[in-house]
Formats: C-alpha cells, structure tokens, sequence
C-alpha cells in the first residue's frame, strides 16, 4: 500500500511540473540552460515539506542528466549544474548548494553541504586581471556510494564509496574508498574496514 501511494504521489508530482518544465526549456533556450537551471532550482526550494521534495525529484527527473526516483531532497536546498547525477535511495539535507556532479546511491548528504564542480572554478594566476574576469574550470565531482557527508562539509574532491565525512571538513583531495575523514583540510583518521587504532594515510 505505501509503495502505490509513493508511485501515485510520484506520478502527481511528474503532471503538476510539467508546465514549469516547460518555462524552463523556453528560459535555456532564450538564454544559459545552466543559468535557466539554476533559477528554476531557486524557485523550488521553497516549497516546504515532503510535497515540496516530491516536486524537486519530480523536475529534476526531467531536467538533470539523472536523477531516481526514489531519493530525498530538502528545502532550501540548490542545484546550479543540469549535468548532474542523482542515485537511489539519496537524502540531501536542507540548505545544500550542490554544483555538478555524480552522488552514488544510499548517500546521506547532511544539511548546508557544498558540492563544488572542482576545485579550479576560478582562476587566479594573472595579477593584472581581476579573478571574477580570469575564468575557470567546470569538473564533476563523484561521491561514491553509500557516503555519509557531515553537516556543513565543503567537497571540492572525489570521495569514494562508503566513506564518512565530518561536520564541517573541507575535502580538497580525493578520498579513498571506506574512509573516514575530517578536519580542514579534511585527512584520514581511519578506514572502516580496518581495525585498530588511527590509519597512516
């Protein structure tokens, strides 16, 4: 019974975005897709609540390069890139910015969480140019599978699968799989499928 009433509820939500889908391929069209995107994300994390949630899955379904069907996405919560990938079983807590890239399935992403598209958005090099004029670089960012992302964690590098990420580290490098990590920038305390004491990475 839960299972059709999730499907009902999906399917309602699917038929209530279609008009503002359509806005917003008018919008990409006349103008940036990723520009577009990104103010049809503004508006919809407003709506508050499980319906509000529903219709966020519902639109990005439809807008992102993937996105199941069955995740959670909280309020508040932004998406700036349409190449973006979403798997089963994710819940992303309120107030997240999210840039472009892969979350693998079973990921818990806690509350005001960044996801950076890399970690050379901007460029700095050049002294005699300003930096919002010096450009930069656009790279996805992959969180592996079944990740727990602590409240406040700021990710500029790939973490592998089953890892954990403290409150509040700042993730610079790439992670391996099954580890913990914290701190900023974020480093290896252990590794889940070990025993023992602190890990040496």
């Amino acid at each position: 019974m839960k299972h059709a009433a999730k499907k009902a509820a999906q399917f309602a939500s699917l038929t209530l975005i279609l008009p503002f889908f359509l806005v917003y391929r008018l919008l990409s069209l006349l103008g940036s897709k990723d520009g577009a995107f990104a103010a049809a994300s503004q508006a919809l994390s407003l709506f508050p609540g499980t319906a509000g949630s529903y219709l966020r899955v519902a639109f990005y379904r439809i807008a992102m390069r993937h996105c199941h069907s069955d995740l959670f996405i909280g309020f508040g919560t932004l998406f700036s890139q349409w190449d973006t990938s979403l798997g089963q079983g994710i819940y992303i807590g309120p107030q997240c910015n999210i840039g472009k890239c892969h979350i693998g399935a079973d990921c818990l992403i806690g509350s005001g969480v960044h996801v950076m598209s890399g970690s050379r958005q901007h460029r700095f090099d050049d002294l005699n140019t300003p930096i919002r004029e010096q450009g930069g670089e656009f790279t996805r960012t992959t969180i592996g599978e079944d990740c727990w992302i602590g409240n406040g964690a700021l990710i500029m590098a790939n973490i592998g699968n089953k890892c954990l990420v403290g409150a509040g580290a700042v993730v610079t490098s790439d992670v391996p799989d099954f580890a913990i990590v914290a701190g900023n920038p974020a480093r290896v305390i252990r590794f889940r499928n070990q025993t023992g004491g602190p890990a040496s990475a």
